[in-house]
């Protein structure tokens, strides 16, 4: 496993390629978001995302989240209304996932199997944004939650230390929160909390 000791606020962009390369080459990566840290891997990625499952114990319904660097991204993979991009616009970038109806360009395996969504985020950090940027795509993502704990890891020598012989990279950013990120799903009409999380939604309602 490669470790990237990456600047929380000032990301080295040598490292920030480094990560990406990892990413490129179907693999597993850890990383800090603006919350907590996550997993990444590419989009279409198979071997990454196996590993990830597994990780993770998850089955075929579990819904997963694209890291976007903006709506125009967003708009790509998910099927947005008007009404529905003036809401996503004032609360992005924000500790938010918004669920939203999947388009064709999501691939199958990651669009949830039953209701055919996506999990769609833009994150306020500054790591999570410069992968992206380098990326110049979005970042399949998912939080950092093992099936024996049961809040996400946020000391990156823990994570080194319970995962480091299954996943292939680690971007340390020193400790960060326990917090999740808010849910709210959008595919209904009426926006509605799924999981409340870091951000505050109440206008949204």
């Amino acid at each position: 496993m490669q470790t990237f000791y990456i600047h929380p606020e000032n990301p080295q962009p040598r490292l920030i390629e480094q990560a990406v390369d990892l990413l490129r080459q179907d693999q597993l990566l850890i990383y800090p978001t603006d919350t907590s840290y996550a997993f990444a891997c590419r989009l279409g990625a198979k071997a990454a995302l196996d590993k990830l499952k597994q990780i993770r114990e998850l089955d075929d319904k579990h819904q997963f989240t694209l890291l976007c660097r903006d709506l125009s991204e967003i708009a790509m993979y998910a099927a947005v209304d008007n009404m529905q991009f003036k809401q996503l616009k004032a609360h992005t970038p924000a500790p938010i996932t918004f669920i939203l109806n999947a388009t064709k360009d999501v691939p199958k395996k990651i669009a949830h199997t039953k209701k055919k969504t996506i999990g769609v985020r833009v994150p306020s950090n500054a790591i999570a944004q410069a992968l992206l940027a380098a990326m110049d795509e979005p970042i399949l993502t998912s939080s950092l939650i093992l099936p024996t704990h049961e809040h996400v890891l946020d000391d990156p020598y823990e994570i080194e230390e319970l995962l480091g012989n299954q996943i292939d990279g680690l971007i340390n950013a020193g400790m960060l929160t326990i917090k999740l990120t808010t849910i709210v799903d959008m595919t209904s009409g009426q926006p509605e909390i799924i999981r409340q999380g870091a951000a505050d939604v109440s206008t949204l309602l």
